[in-house]
């Protein structure tokens, strides 16, 4: 069995974003027609996701001039170029097959707006880190030299020369404690 999942482990992609059922996806696939190839993009709602490894596979949904679509494609296969989250979305279930009797207004799925950048649950697919983005953010933000002016004229300055001062007067005062201390071992 492990020789199977090494096997596996070499075919599976990396590039694949979080996303499971409510959310909708666009996928880019390539399209092969004779000796041409050409993207088409699928846009719509995943209604299933289900497998594991190689073989899991998620179904998309969409509306095509009031005809509903619905197409399976394999996760980890190289025909899709690449999936894109458009948007996360709130659902309770796992598979959204009451979509299909649903029209209008009623078939939509809000919208999940809770800040937090793919999901965090651990069972799906996951993106790259989130925390590498945020060093090089901050990495940015500090190099404006605007920034560092501002800095520069806080008024923190005076009093961190208080503490100084302070740490200066301790400093003058300590070897006149230590000079007592030596006296005294002397005297014995």
């Amino acid at each position: 069995m492990n020789i199977l999942d090494a096997v596996d482990a070499v075919s599976l992609r990396k590039d694949i974003p979080q996303f499971r059922a409510g959310d909708e996806l666009k996928i880019h696939v390539r399209v092969i027609e004779g000796s041409k190839s050409r993207l088409q993009v699928f846009q719509g709602i995943v209604i299933r996701r289900q497998g594991d490894g190689v073989r899991e596979t998620f179904t998309i949904r969409k509306v095509s001039y009031g005809v509903g679509v619905e197409r399976t494609f394999p996760v980890h296969t190289p025909v899709i170029e690449k999936i894109e989250l458009v948007k996360k979305g709130e659902v309770r279930r796992a598979k959204l097959y009451y979509l299909r009797d649903l029209r209008g207004k009623a078939a939509k799925i809000r919208e999940k707006r809770d800040g937090v950048e793919g999901y965090g649950d651990g069972i799906l697919s996951t993106p790259e880190p989130v925390a590498v983005v945020a060093p090089v953010v901050a990495a940015a933000v500090v190099s404006e030299p605007e920034t560092i002016e501002a800095v520069a004229e806080v008024p923190a300055v005076e009093a961190t020369t208080d503490v100084v001062v302070e740490t200066a007067e301790a400093v003058a005062e300590a070897p006149v404690a230590e000079e007592a201390t030596e006296e005294a071992p002397k005297a014995e």
